[in-house]
């Protein structure tokens, strides 16, 4: 990107002006050990030096997802606090007497649960949620509905993601979360690139430049159709008479 550092200071001014408008105080996120929420820490960061927390939320998840939020928090000096899930979501699954019946119905429980955490913090200290889903997740709706998703702000939803890897380097994240493979950590061994069928490289050139091999344009394009409900508030009845 261009004049990436002038970009930086915007994003920076922009959510002092967001947090200013909602007469809140700060900002709350999760802080999952990727990219994305790790480039959403160091602008909360940057705007918020006082008031920003990430909450590391753990719910049968690898633990070196949070050893990696917890490497980012150190190279942030950011204040953390840690609400593990994984009780909360077995009670959860045995009162719905889940039979796994539906693997991505079980596993959307767990941001779900996380967003629900993260208001109990904004509420409590009048601070807002920021999210992290980058241009390339909300194109063809690589997000939870609902889940991660359901936010006050998201600081980095215009830019794809080779752009949030650029912004990483700006903020000084470690090399070891730019450059670990993608994951929503929805389950063992599962990566964001395996589950979507193509690259993010191939995804980003095609929302730049909207070419690509027919095959993937095709499939990218029905992403996008069938998860348009996901971006959208939802529709509201009104009455002809």
């Amino acid at each position: 990107m261009e004049n990436i550092e002038k970009i930086c200071d915007e994003l920076v001014s922009w959510l002092r002006e967001k947090v200013s408008e909602a007469n809140a105080r700060g900002i709350v996120f999760g802080l999952s050990g990727g990219i994305d929420s790790a480039v959403v820490a160091g602008f909360a960061k940057k705007a918020f030096p006082e008031n920003s927390l990430g909450i590391i939320m753990p719910c049968h998840s690898n633990p070196i997802d949070e050893e990696h939020g917890i490497l980012v928090a150190e190279s942030l000096n950011l204040k953390t606090t840690k609400i593990d899930l994984t009780s909360t979501y077995d009670i959860f699954m045995e009162t719905v007497s889940n039979n796994g019946e539906s693997k991505l119905a079980e596993a959307n429980v767990k941001p779900r649960l996380r967003m629900t955490t993260l208001y109990y913090f904004a509420q409590k200290y009048n601070y807002l949620v920021a999210g992290p889903s980058n241009k390339s997740e909300f194109t063809v709706g690589y997000f939870t509905k609902h889940g991660d998703s359901a936010v006050d702000i998201f600081p980095i939803a215009s830019f794809v993601k080779s752009e949030v890897r650029e912004l990483a380097y700006c903020l000084n994240i470690p090399e070891k979360i730019i450059n670990k493979p993608p994951t929503a950590g929805l389950w063992e061994n599962q990566t964001d690139e395996k589950e979507m069928g193509f690259s993010y490289d191939v995804l980003d050139n095609y929302i730049k430049t909207g070419n690509g091999d027919k095959e993937v344009v095709d499939k990218i394009e029905k992403m996008n159709k069938r998860s348009e409900h996901k971006r959208k508030f939802p529709p509201i009845f009104t009455s002809e008479k």
